[in-house]
């Protein structure tokens, strides 16, 4: 077991082992917005399925406009209509022009359009303004998309354009990567649940609820939550009740040296592997990784400001591993300073901060800093670096983007 282990070898030794969750399961086209693909997908058919219109006007023989310009027009006689799902069998003859919709499926014998706009508009008859070339303004079968053409390959995220491309081809359903199932368990004596009067000496679970709200964000499934107090054997017990059917628990409190902190007496009446405890940042933020049969059980602290940071840094390179989302994956970039920062650390130390068009600025200095209300709008957090004198405005620093 490693005590205050570097921030990189942390993740590295959590990472490492880690397996990626290659089940599938299959949903609606229309659910499965920001899932992971769990299959390449080929093109059912030719797109656009037939030779189509690109332009609303007179589906014509090419050779019937030579010569047409505005002082020489040329009169065709219109036979038919073709109208998107509604298209005519008629097939075009010398000198005849069938009317046409953007989109519609080009008459027989037909092998260009002419726009609207270079007519008189006509019904029976309509009057040709401009002479046009074989295939013009028109879109032939298979043009876009080819049948059996690869359109997205498995792993990708979907997006709206993705949905829209799956269900071009007909696809009702598609695979997607299970989501990873994520257990919560906050613990201890002072925990009372949400709606009941608050009493002395009691705080209301918020730790349980921040997370649980991040991990919905991260497009996780939340199998299992609950509180429990600060008892060894029952959070024991917890957790070897429920890590048979879940990818991730994570614990808040009891991860500290006190006398109720008891998550190192859980991982030992578990016997799980302790890989490491505390991180280093600052004094030292605590935190414990461990792994019971096989899964990996995160227990944060009990400060929110600490449990969030420590989420933020930690969690999200396991859900990162485990559903192989491009979106989960950390962004460090540079800064400018918008602020001054003069508290010296002889830690490296993490800021929580604003970031905006390249610029970083500090979170609302009027909360205490281990307050929620000081994370409001924060989107980074500032790396420090170790041993920090201080930070003035205009310097330039590592910042994570949240």
């Amino acid at each position: 077991m490693i005590e205050n282990i570097e921030l990189e070898l942390a993740i590295d030794k959590i990472c490492t082992p880690l397996k990626r969750i290659e089940e599938t399961e299959e949903v609606f086209v229309e659910d499965s917005l920001n899932r992971i693909i769990g299959e390449d997908i080929y093109a059912t058919i030719n797109q656009p399925p037939f030779d189509r219109s690109q332009f609303d006007g007179y589906a014509v023989r090419s050779i019937d406009t030579k010569g047409a310009n505005k002082n020489n027009s040329i009169k065709l006689n219109v036979v038919g209509e073709s109208f998107a799902g509604n298209c005519t069998d008629r097939e075009i003859k010398e000198k005849e022009a069938i009317r046409i919709m953007t989109g519609s499926k080009m008459p027989k014998g037909s092998d260009c359009v002419i726009k609207q706009e270079s007519t008189d508009y006509g019904m029976d008859t309509v009057e040709i303004y401009e002479e046009i070339n074989k295939f013009e303004n028109y879109s032939f079968e298979g043009e876009e998309i080819k049948k059996g053409t690869k359109l997205i390959s498995k792993g990708e995220k979907i997006t709206y354009i993705h949905i829209g491309i799956i269900a071009s081809m007909g696809y009702e359903k598609v695979k997607v990567i299970r989501k990873p199932k994520v257990a919560i368990i906050s613990t201890g004596d002072e925990i009372i649940p949400l709606g009941q009067p608050l009493t002395e000496g009691k705080i209301y679970d918020s730790n349980r609820r921040m997370i649980h709200s991040k991990l919905k964000e991260f497009g996780c499934e939340i199998s299992h939550v609950t509180s429990i107090g600060d008892n060894v054997n029952d959070v024991a017990n917890e957790i070897c009740n429920i890590v048979d059917s879940v990818d991730l628990v994570i614990t808040t409190g009891g991860v500290s040296v006190g006398k109720k902190d008891i998550i190192h007496g859980v991982v030992e009446v578990l016997n799980a592997e302790k890989v490491f405890w505390k991180i280093h940042l600052r004094s030292g933020i605590p935190v414990i990784y461990s792994v019971y049969k096989n899964k990996p059980v995160l227990s944060l602290s009990g400060n929110p400001f600490a449990a969030l940071s420590i989420f933020d840094l930690l969690a999200k390179p396991i859900l990162r591993k485990l559903t192989n989302d491009p979106n989960l994956e950390t962004i460090v970039t540079e800064a400018i300073m918008a602020d001054d920062f003069f508290k010296v650390s002889k830690r490296r130390r993490m800021e929580k901060a604003i970031y905006k068009d390249g610029k970083v600025y500090l979170a609302n200095r009027t909360h205490p800093a281990g307050g929620l209300g000081r994370m409001i709008g924060c989107n980074c957090l500032i790396d420090a670096g170790d041993r920090t004198e201080k930070i003035v405005k205009g310097d330039k620093v590592k910042v994570i983007i949240l």
